[in-house]
């Protein structure tokens, strides 16, 4: 095997740990989900056994990534296609636009944390893609299901993540200056 074939794959197993571990994910969670051993999962991570498609694809799937940010595929030179995701705080943002000053998107893989609420300036929309999001407005509760989405002044004191014990997947747009949205077409009401 090339050496740049062997880099490539010498790196999966650090990548699949660093995912979960961002996640919040145990090792015992994980294999409930893709129906793979805790002991082939171990030795993934730790480089003692080579990752194969098979136990590649459900990792993906429960990660809810696309199966080249796990092999950690050479760029395409579209930087839309392979955007790094950052772990923070339990979360995955994968910045889908890098405007500073102008609105933000990202997507996020949210998992279960303490509700905290915040305040900043801006404007913020929410979209969920899977899972259900428990978003909190002040003392108001919303629960959002896929394809669902809302919009709220940061000012107000806010918080949201998942609404059950599962991770939860959404588009996030961030209007730094408190910029809204403008709707230009709706739904047709006969």
């Amino acid at each position: 095997m090339d050496p740049d074939t062997e880099q490539v794959i010498d790196a999966i197993g650090p990548r699949l740990r660093t995912l979960r571990r961002d996640r919040g994910l145990t090792l015992e969670a994980l294999a409930s989900a893709t129906g793979i051993s805790v002991s082939t999962l171990s030795r993934l991570e730790s480089g003692k056994r080579r990752p194969a498609l098979e136990l590649l694809l459900p990792l993906a799937r429960a990660h809810r990534v696309a199966l080249d940010q796990l092999v950690g595929a050479p760029a395409t030179g579209d930087p839309r296609v392979h955007l790094e995701p950052v772990g923070k705080h339990g979360t995955v943002i994968v910045p889908l636009t890098r405007y500073p000053g102008r609105i933000q998107v990202f997507k996020q893989v949210l998992t279960p944390r303490e509700p905290r609420l915040v305040t900043h300036e801006g404007y913020e929309w929410c979209y969920v893609l899977a899972g259900r999001l428990r978003l909190l407005l002040g003392d108001e509760e919303h629960v959002l299901s896929p394809g669902e989405v809302a919009e709220f002044d940061t000012a107000r004191p806010h918080w949201f993540g998942p609404a059950d014990g599962d991770a939860v997947e959404i588009l996030h747009l961030f209007g730094p200056r408190g910029d809204q949205a403008v709707v230009r077409a709706g739904p047709h009401v006969p």
